[in-house]
């Protein structure tokens, strides 16, 4: 299929690895210019190289006071306008409310929700002029259904739900969409910190509880990142444009919740 986006800009923040590797993987494919952002310079500039169509990689720790403007400032001189944004953070540590001292919320509220807020913040005004934009927010299930010892994920990630799906219907009318894909229990290191945070709390062996994980998924295994990275790049592409304001689940049905 023809996503109708070729030769577009997409700005994907933490795209190195995972699951918005694989979202960047399939956006490069339709022709998009894409420029990937993260921390890891070494890690960023072999997925740039290996996406090809031009992708660049663009370094910095977008929760940081300043980086953040200056990554789409590089981006938009590298390749042009930002018509498309991806955003995605790794989780905050696992562990129950009673856990984490305040300043460990603080942390999690910049990284997990405020960049994101912030980096649709800056891109709007472009896409806005242009009457064409999508914002793709890569959250989690836990936002349709708390997950145990994951008391920051649950609160923040419901935090940047409600703060995208306000902007969704803001800007719709102009050509911007706005949706969050909601990854389950995915084969990543994100995931292999909750493992390990598991078996130590519950005295398991990390492979009883990717055992347990798995069959707790009615696909019966954990997801994959391949499993992953089509929904988004749909979700940029123009044949989306009356989609918005969602959360699309990619859990194997691990979500019970009716909507």
């Amino acid at each position: 299929m023809d996503l109708g986006i070729a030769g577009k800009t997409a700005l994907i923040l933490g795209g190195s690895r995972g699951l918005a590797r694989s979202a960047a993987e399939h956006l490069a494919a339709a022709g998009v210019r894409v420029a990937i952002n993260g921390r890891d310079q070494q890690a960023g500039q072999a997925a740039a190289e290996a996406l090809g169509n031009g992708a660049i990689f663009v370094q910095g720790d977008v929760s940081q006071p300043g980086v953040l403007e200056a990554v789409i400032a590089e981006t938009e001189r590298e390749c042009g306008r930002v018509s498309i944004l991806l955003t995605n953070a790794g989780g905050p540590p696992p562990g129950r409310f009673t856990e984490h001292g305040i300043d460990v919320w603080r942390r999690a509220l910049e990284v997990n929700m405020l960049s994101a807020v912030e980096a649709a913040q800056r891109v709007l005004p472009a896409m806005l002029e242009d009457g064409f934009g999508r914002i793709v927010n890569i959250t989690s299930f836990a936002v349709k259904e708390p997950y145990p010892n994951m008391a920051l994920a649950n609160s923040v990630r419901a935090g940047l739900t409600g703060a995208m799906a306000t902007l969704a219907r803001e800007v719709v009318d102009r050509g911007v969409t706005v949706n969050n894909v909601l990854p389950g229990l995915m084969a990543t290191g994100a995931l292999d910190r909750v493992i390990r945070a598991r078996a130590a709390r519950d005295g398991l062996s990390e492979t009883e509880v990717v055992a347990a994980m798995e069959k707790s998924v009615p696909a019966g295994r954990l997801g994959r990142a391949e499993d992953f990275g089509p929904l988004c790049a749909f979700l940029c592409s123009r044949h989306a444009g009356y989609i918005t304001g969602q959360n699309i689940a990619v859990d194997g049905g691990l979500t019970r919740s009716l909507l």
